[in-house]
């Protein structure tokens, strides 16, 4: 796969930094990937676009599921996981993910993590959405994501590991061979460096998060604007099942008007025995699922919008009064906290809830290593898209995903740098600084102005949020086409975009990475998973019990292909080793 040539227009880099391997995020998979590689001897660089605390994984609060208690298995895990997939899952790296998880729970244990105990001194394991055991480990009732996070960025600290916060990663740098050779990034006036400047190595992993902000209403946190799929595409890899966003069933309703990040109802709550009631009282999953309440997520959602579309209402409730005041403040401190901010009190009253973007199935193609198509370009956590998560994603699987691959990935690149491996070329780890070639300035990436980013959200909201349709794709497609064709009309006739700076980089990244998605729903003509079409509601596995791939050619346009299986396809690194 060679580079599309394709770049963001920005002032060229007035600083640089060399490394052995640089990581572009400070979530659970980009900390974790850090931390190996600062062991394994590798000089390492972090680069996070807000501070090292502030990505998705601190919002988590449900917990990591692995198979930790006493008559689970790996096995078991798995099962529920294919399940959720909907025959999409590839069936490898699930089960290198249910087998090698339990360890690198007790790993991140080892590194400063806390987690909930029960009276006899074991973790206190709950039980969420498709999954037949509790085998999901919270911390702080339900602030596991800021725990982890937190024993993470505390062991970054103490190791010493080099750190770019507030930076903005802009786009992959490639040697003559066309190699990675690092990445351009912008750090926002904030540290020892500012300004547009690049850190050069040999590797690069990508543990940039989400894209929930393509919508308008999401749980992610605002830095979650596709940054490293539309980096990725850039730089000529491909993206795979980007049509699979999960919205997640139980988001608290703020009004139909509201956007940006909202909160989250951890499934957890319905793990514990929460029941999901219309107005007036009817527990309307029951009979739809035998988990009812707790069956996977693409399935509550549904059958939460159904029930709204039925009624007319904007919301439905989640009926907690039963755990009384006691059980709320000991296991949901945080829900608790944030319903009574928006003055309602889950103790005496149901909470109104509705569905919201939360998380990404897709995104940048991996192999059971996280190595994407290009030489030396790395993914994990939710930017990859490793094959596990299939159609949709089983809860309490995407922490335990970052984990897993960030190590594996980690693995692969110590393994690179190994006497005689062909990413060094001489005898120290420090041996080879890739020289970047000069990318010429077209074709050049057209910017956005910033408005442009309310544009899409609403565009995505109402033709590819939950519920979608040809029509409504269409009209999706056409709008962001109108704005992609406006912006790439001004930059071919006059040289003339938008002006580069952090506001339009990302609406920039934005419009890229929803052009991708409206063109894998379009495509895809069936109902599987958390993609749900209106005009297509049944699933169809002998048309598309398959994978749906996209890459960015050099004049702009997408190129998508279906696989020819529900296999996981390999990445071109991999099918060389064959």
């Amino acid at each position: 796969m060679t580079s599309t040539g394709i770049r963001l227009h920005a002032p060229a880099p007035g600083w640089s930094i060399a490394a052995d391997v640089v990581v572009v995020g400070s979530g659970v998979a980009g900390l974790t990937a850090a931390l190996r590689c600062e062991a394994a001897g590798l000089r390492t660089v972090v680069v996070t676009k807000a501070r090292l605390d502030d990505g998705s994984t601190r919002w988590a609060q449900g917990g990591i599921a692995a198979a930790l208690g006493e008559g689970d298995t790996p096995e078991q895990h798995l099962d529920d996981t294919l399940v959720a997939g909907a025959g999409l899952c590839d069936e490898e790296a699930v089960r290198i993910l249910v087998t090698e998880g339990p360890d690198a729970v007790r790993r991140l244990i080892e590194t400063g993590a806390h987690f909930d105990e029960s009276e006899e001194g074991g973790l206190e394991l709950t039980r969420e959405g498709g999954h037949h055991r509790r085998r999901i480990a919270h911390a702080g009732g339900d602030a596991t994501g800021a725990e982890i996070s937190r024993a993470l960025v505390e062991a970054v600290r103490a190791r010493g590991v080099r750190t770019v916060e507030n930076a903005l990663v802009l786009d992959l740098l490639t040697d003559a061979s066309g190699r990675t050779a690092g990445v351009t990034l912008h750090v926002m006036g904030e540290g020892q460096h500012d300004g547009v400047g690049a850190v050069h190595a040999p590797a690069v992993i990508l543990a940039t998060g989400g894209m929930g902000q393509v919508f308008s209403a999401t749980t992610n946190p605002s830095v979650s604007t596709g940054d490293g799929v539309a980096l990725a595409l850039r730089a000529g890899a491909e993206v795979s099942d980007l049509e699979f966003v999960q919205f997640h069933p139980t988001v608290l309703f703020l009004g139909a008007d509201a956007e940006g990040q909202q909160p989250l109802v951890s499934e957890a709550v319905r793990g514990e025995g929460a029941h999901l009631v219309d107005a007036d009282g009817v527990r309307f999953m029951v009979g739809q699922h035998e988990l009812a309440e707790l069956a996977p997520r693409d399935i509550v959602a549904k059958g939460i919008m159904r029930r709204m579309q039925e009624q007319g209402a904007e919301h439905m409730f989640l009926d907690a009064r039963h755990f009384g005041a006691a059980m709320w403040e000991h296991r949901f401190p945080t829900i608790l906290a944030a319903c009574r901010a928006h003055g309602i009190d889950p103790v005496h009253e149901p909470i109104p809830i509705a569905p919201a973007a939360h998380y990404a199935s897709g995104g940048v193609r991996t192999d059971s290593r996280g190595r994407t198509t290009v030489p030396g370009l790395y993914a994990c956590g939710e930017v990859a898209c490793t094959g596990v998560h299939g159609a949709n994603r089983l809860a309490s699987n995407s922490l335990l995903e970052g984990l897993v691959y960030a190590e594996r990935i980690v693995a692969d690149i110590v393994a690179e740098f190994a006497p005689g491996a062909a990413f060094r070329s001489g005898d120290g780890p420090h041996a080879r600084v890739p020289v970047p070639v000069e990318h010429p300035e077209r074709p050049a990436h057209p910017l956005l102005a910033p408005e442009a980013r309310f544009a899409i959200q609403r565009t995505m909201t109402d033709g590819a949020g939950v519920l979608r349709s040809a029509a409504s794709l269409e009209r999706a497609a056409a709008q962001l086409q109108r704005l992609h064709s406006e912006a790439r009309d001004a930059l071919d006739e006059n040289g003339k975009t938008a002006e580069p700076g952090v506001d339009t980089w990302e609406a920039t990244n934005l419009l890229c990475v929803a052009r991708v998605l409206v063109a894998a729903a379009a495509l895809r003509e069936e109902t599987r998973g958390c993609h749900w079409r209106e005009d297509h509601a049944d699933r169809d596995d002998a048309d598309w019990r398959r994978h749906i791939v996209v890459r960015l050619n050099p004049d702009r346009t997408l190129a998508v292909r279906t696989t020819d299986t529900a296999d996981f396809p390999p990445t071109r690194q991999h099918q060389q080793e064959q």
